[in-house]
Order: C-alpha cells, then structure tokens, then sequence
C-alpha cells in the first residue's frame, strides 16, 4: 500500500476543506482545482498554517488531560 494512500474517503474532503479554510486565513487565494500558479511560498504558508493549527490542536488536548 502507498504511503498517502485514503483509507477514509472523508478524510480527503475533511483535509481538503481544511486546507482551504487555512488559506483563507492566510490570505492565499486557494482555488479548486489547478494550483500550479501558486507560489511555493504561499503554499509553504498554507502548509505550516495546517500544521501549527493541528499541533495546537494537539496541546490542547494534552492539557485538559
């Protein structure tokens, strides 16, 4: 099995919405469908926004232990 296989075809839409809903905050015009006009920059921003957000998600749920 490949690594970025979907096992849960509802984790592609729920990761999906969440990447857009993080580029929105950051001010990255995400569209649907091609992005290969997206600087790697922005979408470094997009990707670091995900994984901040996913990390505070995380301590939080360790801290209410």
């Amino acid at each position: 099995m490949a690594r970025n296989t979907i096992l849960n075809p509802n984790a592609r839409k729920a990761l999906d919405q969440f990447k857009m809903e993080v580029a929105n905050q950051v001010g990255v015009d995400y569209n649907q469908g091609y992005k290969g006009n997206i600087a790697s920059r922005d979408n470094g921003y997009v990707g670091g926004g995900m994984t901040k957000k996913v990390w505070e998600q995380y301590e939080n749920s360790i801290a209410g232990r």
